[in-house]
């Protein structure tokens, strides 16, 4: 991943952190994308889950900057618990998700623009990516 794309990912990860509501509204949005995904949120304890998707962040962002072991590195773990044999997330749903996240940067990041959703799109793709190609693995 080019390190412009990069600086920009961050800066606005950064900047969307500072809106304590930015998490809330995200997972507002993506339940309300499809009552599947409602459904299996339906007994999660929602305060640890942002803290685990705020670090999902970070990890993806790592991963994305050393493209020859960062994702095993880092988002291994990720990908045996979104699995076929553990959450079982399919495909369809990181659909819903990524457009639920770039809506919520669109709406927390003051300084949004194509430049800073090009820059989510490819990070986050990198994780998706990821655990997709993992999706089947023991």
């Amino acid at each position: 991943m080019d390190e412009t794309t990069i600086q920009i990912f961050e800066e606005s990860l950064r900047r969307c952190d500072t809106n304590p509501e930015f998490l809330d509204i995200f997972y507002e949005r993506f339940l309300a994308s499809s009552p599947k995904i409602k459904e299996r949120f339906a007994n999660t304890d929602f305060h640890r889950q942002k803290r685990l998707l705020r670090a999902s962040f970070y990890l993806i962002l790592l991963a994305s900057e050393d493209p020859e072991d960062g994702p095993e590195r880092y988002l291994g773990h990720l990908a045996a618990r979104h699995s076929a044999k553990d959450l079982d997330v399919g495909a369809e749903l990181y659909d819903l998700w990524l457009d639920s996240l770039l809506e919520s940067v669109k709406e927390c990041d003051p300084e949004y623009s194509e430049e800073v959703e090009e820059a989510w799109e490819k990070i986050m793709g990198i994780g998706i990516d990821f655990l997709l190609s993992r999706y089947h693995h023991s």
